[in-house]
């Protein structure tokens, strides 16, 4: 059986989470960093000092984030790429225990605590790792600590329409379609990608962890 092990980081950092309703105005609520761990992976925080940790992967694959946003493949593009994390989202560090590896990285963003709402995304690893069940164990974390330690009652994830391999990864993992945004994100390359929407509801949840999931039980 694994265990599901979650605790509080000792580093003193927070992040901002931004959420607005007609009745309130616009406000900023901290959320505490927390370590996720279980017996395959371990997430812990991503901080500016873990840019050595994650570099010779960017600089052996140039093109990992080619659907993203975001620069990447150098040292100043990862430098300005886990900043921007850091202070925009609430990004992880992910090290592979099987391997005893620094794999790459995934983060929660858009969090609404008021919509009891957030996006699990900007989630990438190293190409030896692809296909290992890495991916798939980073996302029982995640997804448990949103729905069953926050409470959450919606998870969203956001993928390039031409990402094959990512929207099909997330359909294994019981995510729905809701649909496309057209023309919706400016890349680095000046393409404007359509985006495709799916979602993961609390509702949801029990019946995927004990299938989708199940041998991390």
């Amino acid at each position: 059986m694994v265990k599901y092990k979650v605790t509080i980081a000792s580093r003193n950092v927070v992040c901002a989470i931004v959420y607005f309703n007609s009745f309130e105005r616009l406000k900023v609520k901290q959320m505490n960093i927390v370590t996720l761990e279980s017996e395959r992976v371990k997430l812990t925080p991503l901080v500016t000092e873990d840019l050595e940790k994650l570099l010779p992967i960017a600089i052996a694959h140039p093109d990992l984030l080619q659907y993203s946003p975001s620069a990447f493949g150098s040292r100043g593009a990862l430098l300005d790429y886990i900043q921007t994390g850091v202070a925009m989202r609430k990004p992880f560090l992910i090290f592979d225990k099987k391997n005893n590896a620094f794999a790459g990285s995934s983060s929660y963003g858009n969090i609404s605590a008021y919509d009891k709402r957030l996006e699990i995304g900007w989630t990438w690893v190293g190409e030896r790792f692809h296909g290992t069940g890495l991916n798939k164990a980073v996302k029982f974390l995640m997804l448990s600590y949103a729905f069953e330690t926050l409470q959450y009652a919606r998870i969203e994830f956001k993928i390039d329409s031409r990402n094959s391999q990512s929207r099909a990864a997330i359909c294994k993992i019981g995510a729905v379609l809701e649909g496309q945004l057209r023309s919706h994100t400016l890349l680095t390359d000046g393409y404007r990608r359509t985006t495709c929407c799916y979602s993961i509801l609390q509702s949801e949840w029990l019946g995927i962890k004990k299938t989708i999931f199940k041998e991390f039980l």
